[in-house]
């Protein structure tokens, strides 16, 4: 047993001593060879990295421009490559594809497209040998993972140069996506890069090292981009899986960092954690393609694991949204130098090291791809036939979504579905199903029956029984219930009765309109739609008055103008010429947002009156969010995305560091998104209280509420955790985690109520609200019952995993809760209700406080 642990000690120390040594320290030590395999000569016509950038790969962090225009480079000097710039991002950086195969191939793309499109079709007939097989890589999603960007540049330059591929590559086709997400890497190697020293310092305390807030992990609205392929709620996700669309890659590799003092990762992940829709061919293909890492990683003597860490769930990882549709996708984490170099407990870790093993597990794939091409080809035409097979099983011959009251927010989820190469029907005449009108082109179809079966059913199901109760991401993501629609599924009897119109390529909203032209009284319109704010913005921007009104009006031709609807007219000191321009505003916002407006001819309407005081003047809301250190960057992002470009609604971005000098009376608006804020001084505390006193409106989030109540501006009564008295005096260390990461609500939808005639609840069109939660923080209801306008049900589980004692806190407790301080409101929400762009049927919550929070009476408020 001694002689069993020293020689294991030993390796250990072997191990250790190859992951410090063998990674160079000094930039004069890194060359191309220390990266590239044995057994392979290089044409020396291709351009290598280091005679175009002017230093070594690993030497500096390359910047995205200089990135790109060596892979122009390398499309000059390589038959072998072509250069495509597919899309742009926010910040107009060119999103780039390098496609690397044999001159015949990129000669024909287009008719190889077309040719794999056929692996789809479970009738057609596919020669898997001849058919060429696509391997893609997409490399670093998360900006400041920059190992993987950086290995691109060798992957590239290796599949293009060397000689003993070129047999291979006339059988495969090599798509190489360098930078998923551009703006947030140049963000990052801006840092690093500036901040680099010429004799590398490793502390981990240096700045290089430590990232500004908010780093460069998320997009331009600091979005994380590897939750957003289901969801394409970016230009980035949108246009990359429209190229996964058009070329139905059968390996997509994804690349990843994790923290420092781990060593590196490859699926398969934790096998308890597979989401049920992804077939076991698929996964039992991972772990075939895992024998080749095992391969190339023990030969280089890179520390490694798998299964113990990450899942396969959430459909929207750059790993996962290829297995449910007959790809393979390979998750590959690297433990991270965050910089050049980097102290850890393995030793000292360079970037050159990092960027070593990213690259050789790209070879180790191409090697699985080479030498199983023919099966991988296969592995999705069976993955096709077997969707078809299990489509006709199904009772479930359809999903229908819409609402009544809201073209906007069916139209948005539709539009989601079909960019995933899905087949979405328009209803042209209005149907009830189980007691709910769907209306006519406010009502969409997906058929079950066609290719993509697996990936509608995960974007329609509600699952609430799992294998593991541990996710590494969310737990459901039901996209009408996110959207916050009626839906259904649909037998075949009621679904072959529907009069239904395909959806195509042209799909856009349907435009608004103003229900009668010239000049009028007043103008009046509804709060349901989703841009309704937008409108009113807008119009407010412009100089109009704008009102709302706290109760139904009803207009001559019977139409009702219900609770929190906007009446727009001139002010007093308008001028002749506004009356004029007034029509032709009006007629212009409708048409951009979708809204339908009334003109009124006379004040005298039925109910209350157009000049009744109960109609309240809106202020135009003046928005600071406050951002930087302590901040979550990712619930910051999500108000600046909704608020810049959904709405058009200019906000300062408030950082922390500069509060206690910004003039708060600027603003009638204050968020503070969930984060820690405790760096706010004593006398930030006083200002802000002082602030909200004076009439103002304070928007807080999640961990925001705790503070605020820890520095006693308001009381939150939070649900105290059950002190455990403990059955056994002792049980197995084994099980801590587990048991403890149980307890977490990592992402679950839970049914609530709104009071549609409190003003946070104004535009919903039924009491009956889905929210999502990913936190075990339970608010008490007021003891003033009108200060509790959205509540969890007492049967509150939507879809999803929640711990049973979790189930048991979280009913019938507050989700949004209105708070007095002095003249002021407090608008505190428990809940996101902007969460990763895709929760459209919570926004208005949002919105709501944004906009009405000034008119919620006080007596009203907790």
């Amino acid at each position: 047993m001694r002689k069993i642990l020293t020689a294991c000690l030993l390796l250990f120390a072997f191990d250790t001593l190859l992951f410090a040594q063998e990674s160079p320290q000094g930039t004069a030590n890194i060359s191309l060879d220390y990266y590239l395999p044995e057994g392979y000569t290089y044409d020396e016509k291709v351009t290598k990295p280091k005679d175009f950038l002017g230093f070594e790969v690993g030497e500096w962090t390359v910047d995205y421009e200089q990135l790109i225009r060596y892979f122009e480079k390398l499309a000059e000097t390589s038959p072998r490559v072509k250069f495509e710039v597919f899309g742009r991002t926010y910040e107009k950086r060119p999103q780039v594809l390098i496609t690397i195969s044999s001159p015949e191939n990129l000669g024909r793309l287009e008719s190889i497209q077309a040719e794999r499109q056929k692996l789809r079709d479970p009738n057609a007939n596919v020669d898997y040998d001849k058919l060429p097989m696509v391997f893609a890589a997409g490399y670093t999603v998360h900006g400041n993972e920059a190992s993987g960007i950086n290995s691109s540049l060798l992957a590239a330059y290796h599949f293009a140069a060397a000689k003993e591929l070129e047999g291979d590559l006339k059988n495969i086709v090599i798509l190489i996506d360098p930078a998923l997400n551009p703006d947030g890497y140049s963000r990052y190697s801006s840092w690093v890069n500036s901040h680099r020293s010429m004799n590398l310092n490793g502390d981990p305390n240096t700045r290089e090292l430590g990232e500004a807030w908010p780093g460069g992990r998320g997009n331009h609205y600091w979005f994380d981009l590897n939750r957003d392929w289901l969801l394409v709620q970016h230009p980035e996700s949108q246009n990359r899986v429209a190229k996964f669309q058009q070329w139905l890659p059968n390996i997509y590799l994804d690349y990843h960092e994790m923290g420092s003092n781990n060593t590196f990762f490859f699926q398969p992940a934790i096998p308890s954690r597979d989401h049920p829709l992804i077939p076991k061919s698929i996964i039992e293909m991972t772990e075939k393609i895992a024998q080749f890492h095992v391969a190339e990683f023990d030969k280089l003597g890179s520390l490694y694991y798998t299964r113990e860490s990450f899942d396969e769930y959430y459909f929207g990882y750059g790993s996962t949204y290829p297995d449910i549709q007959g790809s393979v996708g390979i998750l590959f984490e690297q433990a991270s130098s965050r910089g050049h170099l980097q102290e850890t407990k393995f030793g000292p870790l360079t970037f050159a090291f990092t960027i070593r093993n990213q690259f050789r597990a790209s070879i180790s794939s191409f090697e699985a791809a080479r030498k199983m091409r023919p099966e991988f080809n296969k592995l999705m035409h069976d993955f096709y036939k077997e969707a078809k097979t299990l489509a006709a099983a199904d009772t479930e011959k359809a999903y229908i979504f819409g609402a009544a009251e809201d073209p906007a927010r069916s139209f948005h989820l539709a539009d989601i579905i079909r960019q995933h190469q899905i087949k979405v029907f328009q209803l042209n005449e209005d149907i009830t199903v189980n007691g709910v009108v769907f209306k006519k082109e406010r009502s969409y179809i997906v058929p079950t029956e066609q290719p993509q079966y697996r990936l509608i059913k995960a974007m329609f199901e509600v699952r609430n029984t799992f294998r593991d109760s541990l996710f590494y991401d969310v737990s459901a993501w039901t996209l009408p219930m996110s959207f916050n629609l009626d839906h259904a599924a649909l037998s075949s009897k009621v679904y072959n009765l529907a009069n239904v119109s395909p959806i195509g390529a042209d799909f856009s909203m349907k435009r608004g309109a103003v229900t009668a032209t010239g000049e009028h009284y007043a103008y009046g319109f509804g709060w349901e739609n989703y841009y309704a704010p937008k409108a009113a913005h807008d119009l407010m921007s412009r100089g109009y008055l704008v009102r709302v009104s706290h109760e139904d009006i009803t207009l001559p031709n019977n139409v009702t103008l219900k609770r929190g609807s906007i009446l727009v007219g001139l002010r007093h000191d308008a001028k002749a010429e506004d009356a004029q321009q007034l029509p032709k505003d009006l007629k212009e916002i409708a048409e951009s947002t979708g809204i339908t407006v009334h003109a009124l001819n006379s004040g005298y309407t039925g109910g209350y009156n157009i000049g009744s005081p109960s109609i309240s003047v809106l202020e135009t809301p003046s928005i600071a969010v406050l951002v930087g250190t302590g901040v979550n960057s990712l619930e910051a992002g999500e108000i600046w995305h909704l608020l810049d470009t959904r709405m058009g609604i200019p906000i300062t971005l408030l950082p922390i560091e500069r509060f206690g000098s910004a003039d708060l009376d600027r603003y009638n608006v204050l968020v503070m998104p969930n984060g820690g804020y405790n760096s706010l001084s004593k006398s930030d505390t006083e200002k802000i209280k002082s602030w909200i006193s004076s009439g103002k409106t304070l928007i807080a989030r999640g961990n925001a509420l705790s503070w605020l109540n820890s520095q006693e501006i308001a009381k939150f009564d939070f649900k105290e955790e059950p002190k455990e008295v403990a059955k056994n005096l002792q049980a197995p260390y084994a099980d801590y985690s587990q048991n403890a990461g149980a307890r977490l609500t990592s992402g679950t939808i839970f049914n609530a109520k709104i009071d549609t005639s409190h003003p946070i609840g104004y535009g919903f069109g039924s009491d009956k609200l889905f929210v999502f939660r990913n936190n075990n923080l339970f608010l008490e209801p007021a003891k003033n019952p009108y200060a509790n306008p959205v509540l969890y049900t007492a049967q509150p589980l939507a879809s999803g995993y929640v711990h049973p004692e979790n189930l048991e806190k979280v009913k019938n407790t507050a989700s949004v809760q209105i708070k007095r301080v002095g003249s002021g409101r407090i608008v505190a929400f428990v809940d996101n209700p902007n969460f990763r762009a895709i929760w459209f049927g919570t926004n208005k919550l949002f919105l709501n406080a944004l906009f009405f929070g000034q008119t919620i009476q006080s007596g009203t408020a907790d």
